[in-house]
């Protein structure tokens, strides 16, 4: 039944082989890169400009446990970051420890459900209920910032556009970086139908689990989005590689003609770029982000 996936030359020899070998890359990839532990976050956050010091918390809601970091001064703006997939808040190292952020923002990222330290490989693939879990932590920040700006990255994007849509009061600003927005405008590799599979499933890494259960519910959780568009109220800034062909350019262009009731609207294809902006255009990012600051003031 499994092979039901396969490309129709490839052969069963070469197939277990790929498997083999994407396992490995996986394993490691996932070990040395895609979560750290509170006691190492914490070491290289507190290294930062100003001496701020770094905290890690564990938040429980329905049953699950969300992780999120935080640094910097909790009396200016916070923007919250939403890593995509396989990823956890270690995706946004750098950019938590951004001297000209830290300068004008408390920066936070969460560890989305099933990723990092949140019930690392327990997946949860609707996408309203990931937007309920961070909303639960944003709603204890309100009251000590009157801005929060969310800079959602890939699926991460999706689900900082739904935790637009169900907690307008919650975002001033949107930054959706190479998110998928649209329902079927991206790329679904074949390697993630055999690996979902039961007789499979177990033996590859938590993160790469829950990517794959995401990914393969990815199309039902965006429709289910489509007439929720006029939700958004925040200003929004859109930004996506033009050759990027994981979350295909379409993706933005199709959020900017729903963001009907939107303050406001900002629509960039970045050139040359693909779906790498967060390293091929760290500048725009953080240029972005410091925008939405401004625009958002009260």
């Amino acid at each position: 039944m499994i092979y039901r996936y396969l490309y129709p030359l490839f052969s069963r020899k070469r197939f277990y082989a790929s498997v083999v070998l994407f396992g490995f890359l996986a394993y490691t990839y996932d070990t040395i890169e895609v979560r750290l532990t509170d006691e190492t976050m914490l070491r290289k956050l507190a290294e930062n400009a100003f001496a701020y010091v770094p905290k890690v918390t564990h938040f429980r809601q329905w049953g699950r446990e969300m992780r999120y970091v935080q640094v910097g001064d909790a009396s200016k703006p916070l923007i919250l970051f939403i890593h995509g997939a396989p990823a956890s808040s270690s995706f946004w190292m750098d950019m938590l420890s951004d001297s000209t952020l830290l300068s004008q923002a408390k920066l936070m990222a969460v560890d989305r459900p099933g990723y990092g330290y949140s019930g690392y490989g327990d997946p949860e693939t609707s996408v309203k209920k990931q937007a309920a879990l961070i909303a639960g932590i944003l709603q204890e920040k309100r009251a000590l910032h009157q801005q929060i700006i969310v800079h959602g990255s890939s699926y991460g994007g999706t689900v900082a556009a739904r935790l637009a849509m169900d907690y307008p009061e919650l975002v001033d600003g949107l930054l959706l970086q190479s998110a998928s927005l649209k329902p079927g405008a991206e790329t679904t590799y074949w390697i993630s139908y055999p690996t979902h599979h039961w007789s499979l499933r177990n033996f590859i890494p938590g993160s790469i689990r829950t990517a794959n259960a995401e990914k393969l519910s990815h199309k039902a959780e965006l429709e289910k989005m489509v007439p929720l568009w006029p939700r958004i109220r925040s200003k929004v800034i859109l930004l996506q590689g033009i050759d990027d062909t994981l979350i295909f350019p379409e993706n933005a262009p199709f959020a900017a003609k729903n963001l009907v009731n939107a303050a406001s609207v900002s629509l960039t294809l970045v050139p040359g770029s693909k779906h790498d902006l967060l390293w091929t255009q760290t500048d725009l990012l953080k240029s972005s982000l410091l925008k939405l600051i401004q625009i958002t003031k009260k």
